[in-house]
């Protein structure tokens, strides 16, 4: 995982960098994309942020129930490593 400082001034990532320090957020991109913020003091703590994520336990689970699976082969040939 990399480590990226944020700056003083950017107001908008600090303000939910204060946010997620009462509790994890969820950021949705405009792609749909999902990224959770919270702070680490400790693995316990962010183990237990995430498990009150409503959000993420309900997607974790409907990934959990697909059953479907694609193959090597075909993952590579979709990325064009073929």
């Amino acid at each position: 995982m990399k480590t990226v400082n944020i700056s003083a001034r950017e107001k908008a990532i600090n303000t939910l960098l204060k946010e997620a320090q009462k509790e994890g957020l969820i950021l949705r991109s405009p792609d749909g994309h999902e990224f959770i913020l919270a702070e680490i003091d400790d693995f316990n703590r962010e183990i237990e942020l995430t498990r009150h994520s409503q959000e993420l336990m309900k997607l974790l689970d409907e990934r959990g129930r697909q059953t479907k699976t694609i193959k090597t082969a075909e993952v590579k040939k979709q990325l064009g490593l073929e």
